[in-house]
């Protein structure tokens, strides 16, 4: 029994000690998640402009949120997303177009706060140097073709964006991302920028558009949780993504009850640890399927541990360096069972062409092929690690 215990105990280490030697990353500072609201719930509860109690952002369920804004005007709606923009902007199950014309005002207003703060009195050159970052990014988000259906600026901020028409598209996916992706990161360009839950996006909805050119589609990135920074305690733990997890199970409840078709959620490295404790939470309305590529683990050792009826996908590049880390849980390190390993039960996908662990999504991957064909639910075009007919058989 204590040679077992050491076993599994050496593992875990060691998946911390071999993630940090084969990404080349340093180690990281622990995060507090952001949880809760964002800033302003307490003003729009306290608000009477209504004549009546408006929907708690904190417990409201988004089926509630949804009927609440269905009961109301244009005018009504307008007027509560002028004075709570933040809130509105945030507020799962408020109307889609509502959203983005929040999130332009509270964007607008923490532009205008940054701007204001780059030259204060009192302030060091380095918080000068901050606020004008800052403002240069609101600056960006603000750019008219962006469709912004979440902005939290808290802490290193959180967004969700919509490439596409999500109140026309007939199929859409959502992309969970892993590590060091927050406000500044989730569309960087440059090498690297597969990895980023923008590009991701745009290169599937791109794919998705080209295998079938007549569907109208929408893709979303969401960078709805505090991501680990760095290789540490976050990243090896289940942690920050306990605090996700929920965060997505509610932004997915929203999206169908405004009548968004469920989305392919495609979860890639420490996202599939989200995705995967959000998976009992989620049925056939919330999402079309689950799609776990790049993963650590997913904090079950089976399909049926999942506990979810959504159909479970997985993929792994052949020189991704996760496969190197342990698919151990133990003392609260590591993330558990393998998704690609024949006896966890997912549908496999072949990935030979996806570039390490950041490439899944690079066009001309055979990946990104299969992403797109289950995003799209012809699921006869997925070629799969077996030929079995249980892989394509997705009803």
């Amino acid at each position: 029994m204590r040679r077992r215990l050491r076993r599994a105990l050496l593992a875990a280490v060691l998946a911390c000690v071999t993630v940090a030697g084969t990404a080349g990353a340093t180690f990281g500072t622990e995060q507090e998640p952001v949880t809760g609201p964002p800033p302003g719930a307490a003003d729009w509860r306290a608000d009477q402009v209504l004549g009546r109690p408006l929907p708690d952002p904190a417990t409201a369920s988004p089926g509630r949120v949804a009927a609440f804004f269905d009961g109301l005007t244009a005018s009504q709606r307008a007027t509560l997303a002028r004075r709570h923009p933040l809130t509105v902007g945030n507020l799962d199950g408020a109307p889609t177009a509502l959203r983005y014309r929040a999130n332009r005002l509270a964007l607008r207003e923490e532009r205008d706060a940054a701007l204001t703060r780059s030259t204060a009195a009192g302030l060091t050159a380095q918080q000068h140097r901050l606020a004008r970052k800052q403002a240069a990014r609101y600056t960006e988000l603000l750019a008219p073709q962006r469709q912004i259906l979440a902005f939290d600026p808290r802490g290193r901020g959180q967004v969700a964006e919509v490439y596409g028409d999500l109140a026309r598209a007939r199929r859409t996916a959502v992309f969970v991302p892993g590590s060091d992706i927050d406000l500044t990161t989730f569309d960087d360009g440059g090498a690297d920028r597969y990895g980023r839950p923008a590009a991701m996006a745009r290169s599937l909805r791109a794919r998705m558009h080209r295998q079938a050119p007549d569907t109208r589609t929408a893709v979303i990135a969401w960078v709805g949780y505090t991501t680990p920074v760095g290789v540490g305690p976050d990243a090896a733990t289940g942690r920050l993504a306990e605090s996700g997890a929920p965060r997505l199970t509610r932004f997915l409840h929203g999206l169908a009850r405004t009548g968004a078709p469920a989305p392919a959620l495609l979860c890639h490295s420490y996202g599939s640890v989200v995705c995967g404790l959000a998976a009992g939470q989620l049925d056939r309305r919330d999402a079309s399927g689950l799609v776990f590529f790049g993963s650590p683990g997913v904090h079950a050792d089976s399909v049926s541990a999942l506990r979810t009826p959504v159909p479970v996908w997985a993929a792994r590049a052949p020189d991704d360096w996760i496969r190197h880390v342990p698919h151990v849980r133990f003392l609260g390190l590591g993330h558990g069972g393998d998704p690609v390993r024949p006896g966890f039960g997912a549908r496999v996908v072949t990935a030979a062409d996806a570039d390490g662990h950041s490439g899944y999504l690079r066009p001309g991957t055979d990946s990104l092929a299969n992403f797109a064909a289950i995003a799209l639910r012809t699921y006869g075009s997925v070629h799969c690690l077996t030929t079995s007919q249980e892989c394509r058989d997705v009803h």
